[in-house]
Formats: C-alpha cells, sequence, structure tokens
C-alpha cells in the first residue's frame, strides 16, 4: 500500500490549491480515506474524508471552502482547497483509514502519504 500526495505549494490569501493523493496497492473506492493537516507547533487535525458513497466529512473550519473527490478510473482522492488563509498553512496528509465506516480520528487511518506543504501567505 502506497499513497503519494502532491499539489501542494505557496498561494496568497483567497487563492485556491488542489492537492491529489495517488493510490497503489488497493483500491479507494474500497475504503475511506482522508486529509488531516499539521500546523507548525499544532497536533494534526481532521480536514475532510470521503467513502464509496461520496464525501463524508469535513472539518468546521474548511467547510464551504474545500471539496474532497476521489477518481476511481484513475485510482486518487483529491482536495480542492479555495478561499485560502492564512491559517490553512501545513502540511497536508492523505490516509486510508482501516475497513469499517467513517471517522474523523487520525488513530482510525493505518496508511499514511508522505504529506505536501501548503503555505497561505497573507
Amino acid at each position: 500500500v502506497q499513497l503519494q500526495a502532491s499539489g501542494g505549494g505557496l498561494v496568497q490569501a483567497g487563492g485556491s490549491l488542489r492537492l491529489s493523493c495517488a493510490a497503489s496497492g488497493f483500491t479507494v473506492s474500497s475504503y475511506v480515506m482522508g486529509w488531516f493537516r499539521r500546523a507548525p507547533g499544532k497536533d494534526r487535525e481532521f480536514v475532510a474524508a470521503i467513502n464509496w458513497t461520496g464525501p463524508t466529512g469535513y472539518a468546521d473550519s474548511v467547510k464551504g471552502r474545500f471539496t474532497i473527490s476521489r477518481d476511481n478510473a484513475k485510482n486518487s482522492v483529491s482536495l480542492q482547497m479555495n478561499s485560502l488563509k492564512p491559517e490553512d498553512t501545513a502540511i497536508y496528509y492523505c490516509a486510508r483509514k482501516s475497513r469499517g465506516s467513517y471517522s474523523e480520528s487520525e488513530y482510525m487511518y493505518n496508511y499514511w502519504g508522505q504529506g505536501t506543504q501548503v503555505t497561505v501567505s497573507s
């Protein structure tokens, strides 16, 4: 099982970025997939998750601005981030949950990508 995140970068406040997570060794449509982030000096936190039926949840801080999606043909998961704010600056990780239903707890996710840096300047 491997997860490869990409798409991070430096963007001004109000801008957009699209993160992608390419998966191998399993089928993303069979698992709950999530995005998490770790800001400097803070714990890793839940951002969004998607299961086999579609998007299942977003952190309150990103609702209305971020959209998680899945591309079954490419076996990948994406995170479209709009109206970015400086407080969105973090390393973003994609992750695969263990078998079972939706969860926002990082401890329920057992495979992680390497992370991609997102920096939002004011």
